[in-house]
């Protein structure tokens, strides 16, 4: 499929050897930063991101998966 058209579907472009990262306008990658959730979490359960002058809690279920509320 061309760039333009994995444009048009707003997909992201996927790779054989690894994540999938945002189609850029010209069809090249964009690079993506990898953060590992232990480093993010740094040992506690939950974490408060800001976005937009708004707070998000993340946090880790008993089950180990995340939550993103508002």
């Amino acid at each position: 499929m061309d760039p333009a058209a994995r444009m048009s579907m707003g997909g992201a472009d996927k790779t054989p050897d690894g994540p999938s990262r945002p189609a850029t306008k010209e069809g090249a990658s964009a690079t993506v930063r990898r953060l590992r959730v232990a480093d993010l979490f740094a040992g506690d359960r939950e974490l408060i991101l800001e976005h937009g002058g708004q707070d998000y809690r993340l946090r880790i279920t008993a089950n180990g998966k995340l939550i993103l509320t508002k």
